[in-house]
């Protein structure tokens, strides 16, 4: 008799990532602009693999459907988020959705087979070259996509069916931006116990299934790499997998952090960030990592565009590229081969001296690059110095936020006189030298003070995550004692660090003593090594992948626990006085790992190493002299204390 008395729910409302009204035409423009970049991304790879000859295999065929799916994926919920937001009204229909929720499982669902469609791709590509075109024929390949939107639709079914089952008669307001099951679930006055654990049952399958397809088809790869004797056909086989573990990793990454969450909290604001970013920002970064990390497919787009634009003149620059190409491979192919020089025994000099070459090829530039890198330092120390002063004399900035500036000064300065002296004597001088000792000496400080920056910065985040989640608890938790030890442990760290990096490469030997760099950079030393350095080269790529991904990890971290307690905040003024405490910071780290990622995550190439080296300059030279203007122009409790210590030394 009760249930008489109950309405049943005709249709949802979908509150979005924040009920302040301010921010709907920011979050209007954002989505908008990511939903644009991500039409027209994929759209555009679907179109260069369907012009170019070149890119007709397997492997493309993948990439081609995986771009179509995120097409569709984002274009499931997007266009209702913007007219969600134009309008005001945040309502769906009850069968809209239900549909909403079974197309996002399908494509998701989908994804997920097709992720592992390409892993056995890129394990029979590895580990069976001979067979591969036996093997992955076209039929085959249709056949393998076909039973992935078969199993997809399976899966969507079965959750729709579940749903349909389900009976809606209470509250209709979804904590979400979509229609997801678990939240559902949470608003159905039926009994949802079985139809749960159908969906943990089906969800947990499928994610285990391919995750363990993906798992096993990269330990095969991994292993048949391994048996490999050239350093370059090592890298030659992980760079033809590269793009898809780095989607793979991320995808599955926030999939699992996401739904893997405490159920009690779910779904929370950091739920639904979390959600933003295997929702709204993977479909575009699939669309970046498969173009810009891929050279076929980035010289796919070149050849299409230079056939349209320049039709003419394309026949002759063709040419010319071939022939300086092939005249360059004549010229340096024995000193790029360290195989040929092992082989004539051991008739070569011992390395006692290094060349630092970089820029060296443009002679004109010498005095140009010396005043600009000679006042950047200047302005750098200086700029440095005059922060570390100004945070001890002010007593208002004696708190542990400035206490971890001051640190990140101290670096600054020493990590810039660590490669600028030496780059300026190098620019006024015709032997561009250093010795065999003072390289190494420059690396294992250089490495040392860029390892105890990225720990640095993340001691600076976890300190901006107290200040704002646990404000009260914040002088309790930051005392003196916790801030030193946060501040001697990116320097314990960083320079262990460095420690074994310079243990190994200095264990090497070395039968060129030309780097092609202006300072000695560890990928440039490991370049020179006439012995097989794959062992050194893993124990060089393992301790900075640590270093990267555990700081970095911490720091995205602390973000995201940051975000979703400023938009608990009601207050306009509270989520901007929020935000301004850690915008210096975030633009540090933001501008920090972004040069560091472009310079080091670039293909083995020549073209590559110059503008390795041009990256470089940023976040050797100028990083350091930005830190001091990022901290200072955008900080008022900065600005105010220079006023008053210019004002003391007036009225003095």
């Amino acid at each position: 008799m009760a249930n008489r008395n109950v309405s049943v729910v005709t249709e949802f409302i979908l509150l979005g990532l924040t009920d302040n009204p301010d921010l709907n035409t920011a979050l209007f423009v954002l989505f908008l602009s990511i939903y644009l970049v991500t039409v027209v991304g994929n759209a555009w790879i679907i179109a260069v693999i369907w012009v170019s000859a070149q890119l007709h295999s397997p492997k493309y065929f993948f990439l081609c459907q995986l771009a179509f799916l995120d097409f569709c994926y984002s274009s499931v919920f997007i266009p209702k988020m913007l007219v969600n937001y134009i309008t005001g009204q945040k309502s769906i229909s009850y069968h809209g959705c239900l549909l909403q929720y079974s197309f996002v499982n399908m494509f998701l669902t989908t994804e997920c087979f097709l992720l592992a469609a390409m892993a056995y791709d890129r394990y029979v590509a590895i580990c069976c070259p001979l067979h591969y075109k036996g093997l992955m024929t076209h039929t085959f390949c249709v056949h393998l996509v076909t039973a992935c939107y078969l199993v997809g639709s399976a899966s969507s079914l079965t959750h729709l069916s579940s749903l349909l089952s389900l009976s809606f008669c209470g509250p209709n307001v979804i904590n979400h931006y979509f229609c997801d099951i678990p939240l559902l679930f949470q608003l159905s006055c039926s009994d949802t116990q079985s139809s749960e654990i159908l969906f943990i049952v089906f969800s947990g399958t499928i994610s285990v299934t391919t995750f363990l397809i993906v798992v096993s088809s990269y330990l095969g790869i991994l292993r048949t790499v391994l048996k490999l004797h050239s350093t370059r056909s090592r890298y030659k086989a992980f760079s033809t997998c590269a793009s898809h573990l780095t989607v793979v990793t991320l995808f599955y990454g926030t999939v699992i952090f996401t739904y893997l969450g405490s159920s009690s909290s779910y779904p929370r604001d950091r739920a639904k960030i979390l959600s933003i970013f295997y929702t709204l920002l993977l479909p575009v970064l699939n669309f970046l990592i498969y173009s810009v990390r891929n050279r076929e497919a980035k010289e796919a787009m070149k050849r299409i565009i230079l056939r349209k634009v320049f039709a003419h003149i394309i026949v002759v620059t063709t040419i010319v590229k071939k022939e300086s190409i092939a005249l360059a491979n004549g010229t340096f192919q024995v000193s790029q081969r360290p195989e040929l020089i092992q082989m004539a025994g051991n008739n070569f000099t011992e390395v006692t001296v290094f060349i630092l070459s970089g820029f060296a090829n443009y002679p004109e530039l010498q005095v140009s690059l010396f005043l600009m890198f000679l006042f950047i330092y200047l302005f750098t120390v200086l700029g440095n110095l005059g922060l570390i002063m100004l945070i001890r004399i002010d007593s208002q900035l004696h708190t542990p936020m400035y206490f971890f500036l001051s640190n990140l000064a101290f670096i600054d300065i020493f990590y810039s006189s660590t490669v600028t002296p030496k780059a300026l004597v190098n620019f006024q001088s015709q032997q561009k030298t250093i010795s065999f000792v003072a390289c190494f000496v420059q690396m294992y400080f250089f490495v040392g003070l860029v390892c105890s920056e990225c720990f640095l910065l993340g001691s600076m985040a976890y300190d901006r995550y107290i200040a704002i989640c646990n404000p009260l608890l914040y002088s309790v938790v930051m005392s003196q004692k916790v801030c030193n030890w946060l501040g001697a442990l990116p320097y314990a760290i960083g320079f262990t660090n460095s420690l074994v990096s310079v243990c190994v490469i200095s264990s090497l030997s070395f039968c060129d003593s030309s780097i092609n760099h202006f300072f000695c950079d560890t990928t440039a030393l490991l370049a020179l090594s006439c012995a097989d350095a794959f062992s050194s080269e893993m124990v060089i790529f393992i301790l900075a992948g640590i270093t990267l991904l555990s700081s970095l990890l911490l720091i995205t971290v602390t973000y995201t626990a940051i975000i979703s307690a400023i938009l608990r905040i009601q207050s306009t003024a509270g989520r901007q006085k929020a935000f301004s405490t850690c915008a210096s910071h975030l633009m540090g780290v933001t501008i920090f790992y972004g040069s560091l990622i472009f310079t080091y995550l670039q293909p083995d190439n020549t073209s590559s190493l110059t503008q390795a080296q041009v990256a470089s300059v940023f976040y050797t030279i100028v990083i350091p002299m930005l830190n001091p203007l990022i901290y200072s122009l955008r900080n008022k409790d900065v600005k105010n204390a220079l006023l008053r210590v210019i004002h003391r030394k007036l009225l003095s």
